[in-house]
């Protein structure tokens, strides 16, 4: 089964050039995925550096996971490429997620919809250009 999901369902993708969450968008998403908390009856456990999504609340003894399974993963960055904004930059779809239908672009679209956006409509990062000459191909 994993070798069947591996080639049909995307598991994980860096996103190239990275999503950059305005300020606006960025509080009501922080916001909202506090209150869907996972200890609170919600289904995602968000930090400053990820945001995870779980199949259900946490129901472990001690506020832990329980029975809930990791759905999939959002690697964020705040604060940048400016103060207040979120950078997205990896998505990564668990197996388990893979199986219950998930992907990569759902998975985004859910905690990005929290501030009004899509991963597709999110606005990119700037990529600055080579250095040039390129340092890695100088001639001696």
């Amino acid at each position: 089964m994993t070798a069947e999901l591996n080639s049909s369902v995307e598991l994980t993708r860096v996103i190239r050039p990275a999503a950059v969450v305005p300020e606006s968008a960025a509080a009501r998403i922080v916001a909202e995925l506090g209150e869907r908390d996972v200890s609170n009856g919600g289904v995602w456990n968000a930090s400053p550096t990820v945001w995870q999504r779980y199949s259900a609340p946490w129901d472990g003894p001690g506020a832990t996971r329980g029975a809930a399974v990791l759905i999939g993963t959002v690697a964020v960055a705040y604060g940048t490429p400016l103060r207040h904004h979120i950078t997205v930059y990896r998505v990564t779809i668990t197996e388990a997620g893979a199986a219950q239908g998930w992907t990569v672009d759902q998975l985004c679209d859910e905690a990005l919809g929290y501030g009004g956006l899509t991963l597709a409509e999110c606005p990119r990062a700037e990529l600055a250009a080579p250095p040039v000459p390129d340092p890695f191909h100088l001639k001696r």
